[in-house]
């Protein structure tokens, strides 16, 4: 009988908790307002023939290259980055070897990658969450042919330096070194320009987050002319649909919306940074549109609180070293102030339950 290979059969499914998502959006790290007026007026001007035609990505990656001073053949246009991911893990991975995942850590990396029979091994960030550098130079073997690092990491909003993912890139010229900035217009750090330099170093970024465009499903990967060629044969000629090509270029030219977008989101972490710090709520700091906040043994019933009042947020207490902890997507003011209102009914209520007076 046909049966999928055993190792296959054998991946942990990722399920995101997608069903019934009714109330604010802070659980999924998403723009919470949405995306530039400017690529809804776009999409008004759609017609029949946009639709009837197969995508061009080309011409869209020339002008997306052009956003990041890059050159055209440097940039490939995907699916979001989880086909950035994909793309990478089928270029480069052979049965038996090693894949280095820094973890806690965004769980495709290690899914597509264990698909290929790689062997996957997780590096445990330092306990407050910082970037592993020394424990990952320990673990590069000859067998290592591919490291990911999100930078900021999620869920803990951590970064890894410019001069540690060089290092790392320049210690396994080997492995692939993804670096994953899928959060980079809160951070505004980049090692695009080391590139072509560094040779195996790969950067993929989405129009996910800062530019409101989750549903449209289009990230990029960007490389060194040396490297992309070979990503670009194994990719499908149509991996981006046309609504998303045709937006792409609105949305990058409105820098004037993302950047204030962005600003309202760092300005926010700060203020519920701060109303956490009041309560003596403990949380890690972040460069990414989040916060990772413990709330200990009690974290399912805080998040169900929350969304008794309408407001979602993400239990990531599963994940390795998150034990008790809840992942918080940063909005706007005002719908900051509407979740530290709820916040503070909560914690006033757990309070009580407790015990505890005042």
């Amino acid at each position: 009988m046909l049966s999928p290979r055993p190792r296959i059969r054998q991946l942990q499914e990722y399920h995101p908790p997608l069903s019934r998502r009714t109330g604010m959006r802070l659980d999924f790290n998403e723009n919470t307002v949405g995306c530039s007026p400017r690529v809804l007026q776009r999409l008004t001007q759609i017609t029949a023939e946009d639709l009837a035609r197969y995508p061009e990505r080309e011409p869209v990656e020339t002008l997306a290259a052009q956003h990041l001073n890059l050159a055209p053949e440097q940039v490939l246009l995907t699916n979001g980055v989880d086909e950035a991911i994909h793309l990478l893990c089928e270029a480069y991975l052979e049965a038996g070897d090693e894949v280095l995942v820094v973890a806690p850590t965004f769980s495709m990396y290690e899914i597509y990658a264990a698909a290929t029979c790689a062997q996957v091994t997780r590096v445990q960030c330092e306990s407050d969450f910082a970037f592993p550098l020394t424990k990952i130079l320990c673990r590069l073997t000859p067998a290592t042919r591919m490291i990911a690092i999100a930078s900021p990491n999620n869920p803990t909003g951590s970064v890894a330096a410019r001069e540690q993912l060089l290092q790392i890139a320049n210690t396994a010229p080997d492995a692939a070194v993804l670096v994953d900035e899928a959060y980079y217009e809160f951070h505004g750090q980049t090692v695009l320009p080391e590139i072509d330099a560094a040779g195996n170093l790969f950067v993929a970024r989405t129009f996910s987050k800062a530019y409101g465009l989750a549903g449209l499903r289009i990230g990029m990967l960007c490389g060194s002319r040396q490297h992309m060629p070979a990503l670009r044969r194994i990719s499908s000629p149509y991996n981006v649909n046309a609504v998303a090509l045709i937006a792409l270029p609105t949305a990058l030219a409105d820098r004037e919306y993302v950047d204030a977008y962005a600003e309202q989101i760092k300005q926010g972490r700060e203020r519920l940074a701060c109303e956490l710090r009041q309560h003596g709520i403990p949380y890690w700091p972040s460069q990414a549109n989040f916060l990772l906040v413990k709330v200990g043994a009690m974290h399912r019933e805080f998040v169900a609180a929350i969304r008794q009042r309408g407001i979602l947020l993400r239990d990531r207490s599963a994940d390795p070293g998150c034990e008790g902890c809840v992942r918080i997507t940063i909005g706007t003011g005002a719908q900051m102030e509407q979740l530290i209102g709820a916040l503070r009914e909560v914690w006033a209520e757990t309070k009580r339950q407790a015990g505890v007076t005042t």
